[in-house]
């Protein structure tokens, strides 16, 4: 899978090269690269923003740097591009699903008060949100789904049964996970799980992903009626 990331302060990035996601970069299992949109501007100052036209509080990322580096970056269009922002789509592990099937994803992050709307209009596919909350850039954003998206990539993690039972697969939340010790401040695991009864493990571990998801996020189960 190829990734391409465009922002104003690459170096938010380091998380990338770090943990499950930093491995499958280094294994080659994920082509990651982050552009600095500002080395594209024609500024002689590198400057990257202007006054909104109207007034406004704040400042807006010009469209020429952003265009440029797109052009650059994916001159052929063949990645699906896609702009952090909250009016976008809401962004949940089934659109993840969705854009692992894509295979080249490039993502722009905004900052200040946004881009300019011709940006978005004339080269951006998709406009994706994390949910009703603003950041303050779109650098988190993106690293939020680029880190979904990748655990789908086969290799990624450590065996694909860790995608089967896990929050959100079956519209369920995940089940409660035990390791050692047996007994912790006076509390033990769920005798179920010490049985060795394969079948009586698996139908407790549905059980509890119902009921955890009938309590905290009844909507979920909604979508199964």
């Amino acid at each position: 899978m190829k990734i391409k990331v465009l922002s104003l302060f690459p170096e938010m990035f380091a998380p990338m090269h770090c943990g499950i996601i930093g491995n499958a970069v280094k294994n080659g299992l994920i082509d990651f690269e982050v552009i600095n949109i500002r080395d594209y501007t024609l500024d002689k100052h590198k400057h990257v923003d202007d006054y909104p036209f109207g007034g406004g509080a704040g400042m807006v990322m010009a469209v020429q740097p952003i265009a440029d580096a797109i052009k650059a970056v994916d001159p052929d269009h063949t990645y699906r591009r896609i702009y952090l922002s909250p009016r976008g789509r809401t962004f949940n592990q089934s659109v993840a699903k969705e854009l692992f099937q894509r295979e080249n994803l490039l993502f722009l992050c905004g900052s200040y008060e946004g881009v300019d709307q011709r940006v978005i209009d004339l080269l951006i596919d998709e406009e994706l949100s994390l949910g009703d909350f603003v950041l303050t850039s779109g650098e988190l954003a993106s690293m939020c789904v680029i880190n979904t998206v990748a655990r789908f990539v086969d290799g990624v993690l450590g065996s694909s049964a860790s995608l089967d039972e896990e929050s959100f697969s079956d519209n369920l939340l995940e089940y409660p996970q035990y390791t050692r010790p047996q007994v912790f401040m006076g509390v033990g695991v769920p005798e179920v799980l010490l049985s060795g009864n394969h079948a009586e493990i698996a139908k407790w571990r549905h059980a509890k992903r119902v009921e955890i998801t009938r309590e905290r996020r009844p909507d979920l189960l909604k979508k199964e009626d």
